[in-house]
């Protein structure tokens, strides 16, 4: 099938291009390769499609027509190059998009030297031999041979030109072959099979993703259905991926784990199931909230148990039966949490706890028993709190007992529970034992950072703490709040607050914090526990910041800034603290941030960012087949040059670029690329452009810098990456790779500052040209 009749088929419903999670990812370079690939008339490969079947009637158009009843082709293999045909042909992106819409806009080609490039106004504009290849898809070549005549100059070699533009104009008519998967034995998880055997160099297609675009394809606005319930628990504090929404409706629907039970599922069954599922999980971030505390995306945890307990709660008409019945679950929840019950082989452990809610008359009671038969024991010990940092197990674990076992800020007395401080309460992470003191008398990070070294605290009274020995301030709050101290389950003996005896602090403080946590889980189990005072709806609160939740430390804060970046790129965003599990479910370590699936899904190799770990964590990362980096700037790095494929230009390219703008550059210009040539290892600071520039303030030199680098890009038609905060170009990229560099450290704050590195190809480009 030609190129012109796929595209016509998509706009008349009779092929539909799938709404797979990852939307489109490719990058200009792959647009470009792609077009010269097929003006060359070079294979581009084939397209797999899955012929299924729709519902009749369908009113939502996919694409920008409705879609076929009786049947629609799925395409699933080719999605990338299909989306970038029609957004160069028909010159805006299909209605299903979700991506970048410069990957493709502007795409330009030379008859002469016969390439394509994206569109430079320098370079480009008023030369007739520059032809916008959209324009010419959509108005033929006869416009743009009567402006070659125009041209004298150009008479001599007339005919090539033309030839040239009827060689891209058929770039329209080329054949694509179309490998079909059709029939009644073609199930979901046989589909799946067949796409990733098919497309083993390529990004794999998951169960999830296959189910979802089939429901797509009867119901095209699914996705946003579901992405929308997503916004909505997000604006509360808490965020999901789409896959874990549909295992909660598949759970509703059909007591499954696996999709391949979706298969068969009418439209309507499943707008049912979606809003049973939201009713459900609705009812459980209050309970979660309200009796537990676990108010926020950082400590919530244990997501996975989520399609068992909304399955149970719809189960019963969306309400629980009384207070023990309520308790009993969340007593459950909790030991899933804390256990990792589904940390390893999700979907066997998830159908497992599934079809227990269909096979017992009492399944709660069942449940508890399989997770106490796991464990062999359900009680927490001082030994459980031995973990570190925000990624631990037991961290939300003492984030629950701060907020509902009445302990108390030290400062002002008042319970640290959200009905008492109110709804838009913040609670930040203390150190105990001050990170500067700790760090000077030779404590490892782990040992800084250890659970039994944190607790919570109001923002002001973490302020009047700062890093002063707990020695100290411990007394003074004695002495003004007495008691206070020991509900954060503080060992009072004297001797344990000197920084020598630290270790003997941490094992005192870990028996402690188990005895709370079991005092409180058993009386939870036991439905003993006093009724909270009714709170707002959590979903009526608009996080600010991070509402309600506690402050990250300072690693965490880093990490989710680049986790931020990374999802504006249009890649899969990580996930923070990752546990690595054994074959028998226990944890080896603990990831700072990391894609188990790869930046591309499927297509590279797990990726983890691992600041300031300890050699058996990168070890262990080693041996499961992480690529991992220790540094934001070399993953920014990676990610720039070989995910999204982004080259910067060449030295003589920068050569070029520089001779042709040199009369726009101004004496400040020059000063500026002058100071970072000679900066110590080529990186300088705004603050440091502006003195050498002698501008008042660093943000003008941030802007004319952003100049120089806009000007260069504008010549060598080069788009850089976009910004975080705007999402506009960042131009200086062109001149200088960037990164934050921490100046100062302390409990209650954190000074960075900005550094660029000066591009090797812009130094040598500008030794060669004897600027420096």
């Amino acid at each position: 099938m030609n190129i012109t009749t796929i595209l016509d088929q998509i706009d008349m419903g009779s092929i539909a291009l799938p709404e797979f999670q990852r939307g489109y990812v490719w990058n200009r370079d792959q647009v470009r390769g792609l077009m010269n690939s097929l003006y060359r008339r070079h294979p581009i490969g084939s397209l797999l499609v899955w012929e299924t079947k729709t519902e009749q009637a369908i009113d939502h158009a996919r694409g920008d027509g409705k879609l076929s009843t009786g049947s629609v082709k799925l395409l699933l293999d080719g999605q990338q190059r299909i989306t970038s045909f029609y957004g160069i042909v028909r010159g805006k992106p299909p209605q299903f998009f979700d991506g970048n819409v410069e990957a493709f806009t502007g795409l330009h080609f030379h008859l002469e030297e016969e390439i394509f490039e994206f569109y430079a106004p320098l370079k480009m504009k008023e030369n007739p031999l520059w032809v916008n290849v959209t324009e010419l898809m959509q108005q033929g070549v006869g416009v743009f041979i009567q402006r070659l005549l125009k041209v004298s100059e150009l008479a001599p070699k007339l005919t090539t030109y033309i030839n040239s533009l009827n060689k891209l104009e058929g770039i329209k008519n080329i054949n694509l072959h179309i490998e079909e998967v059709s029939g009644e034995d073609k199930t979901v998880d046989v589909v799946v099979e067949i796409f990733n055997t098919v497309n083993s160099g390529g990004t794999k297609l998951s169960k999830g993703d296959l189910a979802l675009a089939k429901i797509c394809a009867q119901w095209p606005d699914a996705r946003n259905e579901l992405k929308a319930r997503l916004t909505k628990w997000k604006k509360a504090g808490f965020e999901f991926r789409l896959e874990w929404l549909l295992r909660c409706i598949n759970a509703v629907i059909t007591g499954e784990a696996m999709f391949s039970a979706l298969k068969d599922v009418k439209t309507v069954t499943f707008q049912d199931g979606l809003y049973k599922a939201e009713k459900a999980i609705d009812t459980l971030l209050n309970l979660i909230s309200g009796r537990l505390g676990l108010d926020h995306n950082r400590v919530l945890g244990g997501i996975y148990a989520f399609p068992v307990m909304v399955r149970y709660l719809v189960g019963r008409g969306g309400h629980l039966r009384d207070h023990k019945e309520r308790d009993k679950l969340l007593y459950w929840y909790v030991h899933t949490l804390l256990w990792g019950r589904y940390a390893g082989s999700t979907e066997s452990v998830l159908t497992q706890d599934l079809h227990v809610l269909e096979s017992e008359d009492n399944p709660l009671d069942q449940l508890i028993a399989n997770l106490r038969q796991n464990r062999g024991d359900l009680e927490i010990k001082a030994i459980d709190f031995q973990g570190w940092g925000m990624g631990a197990r037991f961290y939300p674990l003492l984030y629950m007992l701060t907020r509902v076992h009445q302990a108390q800020d030290w400062d002002s007395g008042i319970e640290l529970s959200k009905h008492l401080l109110g709804k838009h309460s913040c609670l930040q992470v203390h150190h105990i034992f001050p990170k500067s003191l700790l760090y000077k008398g030779g404590y490892p990070k782990s040992e800084v950072n250890a659970i039994a070294n944190l607790t919570f605290l109001t923002q002001e009274t973490n302020l009047k703490v700062s890093n002063r020995h707990p020695s100290e301030y411990f007394e003074a709050f004695e002495q003004t709040q007495p008691g206070a101290i020991a509900t954060h389950w503080i060992p009072m003996e004297r001797s344990l607050w000197q920084i020598e005896n630290y270790h003997y602090f941490l094992a005192a403080r870990r028996e402690l914090l188990a005895q709370a946590a079991n005092s409180f889980l058993n009386s939870l189990l036991a439905g003993d526990i006093p009724e909270p005072k009714m709170t707002d709806s959590i979903l009526e609160q608009e996080v600010v910041e991070i509402s309600t939740a506690v402050v990250p430390l300072t690693d965490e804060k880093v990490l989710e800034e680049c986790n931020a970046w990374v999802q504006k790129q249009g890649l899969p965003i990580g996930e923070l603290m990752y546990e690595i599990t054994d074959s028998t479910g226990i944890v080896s370590a603990v990831l700072d941030l990391a894609w188990p699936n790869g930046l591309q899904s499927g297509k590279s190799q797990p990726i983890a960012l691992l600041i300031d770990a300890d050699k058996e964590i990168e070890s262990a990362a080693n041996r499961l087949g992480y690529r991992y980096f220790t540094d934001i700037d070399t993953f920014k790095s990676y990610v720039i040059q070989e995910v999204l494929a982004i080259d910067f230009p060449t030295v003589d390219d920068y050569k070029q670029a520089f001779v042709a703008i040199r009369s726009q550059l101004t004496d400040s210009h020059k000063l500026m690329l002058k100071a970072h040539y000679y900066a110590l290892g080529q990186t300088i600071t705004a603050t440091g452009l502006s003195q050498a520039a002698e501008y008042e303030h660093f943000g003008g030199a941030n802007l004319q810098y952003a100049r120089i680098a806009e000007l260069l890009a504008n010549y060598l038609n080069y788009l850089p990456p976009e910004r975080d905060d705007n999402g506009k170009p960042f131009w200086s990229l062109m001149l200088a790779s960037g990164y934050w560099k921490t100046l100062e450290d302390t409990e209650t704050t954190t000074q960075r500052e900005w550094h660029w590195q000066l591009r090797p190809q812009v130094s040598q480009a500008l030794e060669d040209l004897g600027w420096v």
